[in-house]
């Protein structure tokens, strides 16, 4: 089972989101037989074989084992991945692009920015996968707390200024077999508990 699954095919995205299939997948989180599973979800085992099947199919759930019971054969499946992710691909020409956005300054932009960032690494996981290569990827995560917008401000000129310099002592464009990477650094708020009236 993998950490994550990135889903990009329309009809896979549609699985994952319906409410029987969405707790099927969390179910198979391990393995599981269509009867024993039924009994768990209370629903019909005829009924649930046929979500399943569909399911694996889209490649959301794979066989984790086979038995033998007398004449029958007994499968146990398990989902594709712990988590899931339904990339913009799915969306199609209606997925997030920060081309679209016109304000660079805007939320609109950093999630059109998210977006992006699931679309093409996702990609590249693929490909790396089919060429049984890792992925060099780097991320930072981390919090801070400014005591006011001033201090705010002074961050991101300072954050600006060290990246831009970082970015013109190590970029070469003309470098032979250099490869390109994409930097994006991005701030929010994060996210409080709802107020009452937000609730």
């Amino acid at each position: 089972m993998n950490d994550i699954c990135t889903i990009e095919a329309p009809a896979a995205a549609a699985a994952a989101l319906d409410p029987l299939r969405n707790r099927m997948l969390a179910e198979l989180e391990t393995p599981a037989s269509a009867a024993g599973l039924a009994k768990r979800l209370g629903v019909p085992r005829q009924k649930l074989n046929y979500h399943l099947r569909a399911l694996e199919r889209l490649g959301l759930v794979t066989v984790a084992e086979e038995r033998q019971w007398g004449g029958l054969r007994e499968r146990r499946m398990v989902a594709s991945a712990a988590s899931y992710v339904i990339s913009p691909e799915a969306l199609g020409g209606l997925a997030a692009d920060p081309a679209r956005v016109q304000d660079r300054f805007s939320a609109s932009y950093l999630i059109a920015l998210a977006a992006r960032i699931v679309r093409e690494v996702a990609d590249l996981v693929r490909r790396a996968a089919i060429a049984k290569k890792r992925l060099a990827t780097l991320s930072l995560d981390t919090e801070v707390r400014f005591r006011s917008p001033s201090d705010r401000a002074a961050f991101t000129d300072e954050l600006t200024s060290t990246i831009t310099r970082l970015v013109a002592k190590y970029h070469d464009p003309a470098a032979p077999g250099g490869r390109l990477h994409r930097l994006m650094v991005a701030a929010h708020p994060l996210p409080t508990a709802a107020a009452p009236e937000e609730s």
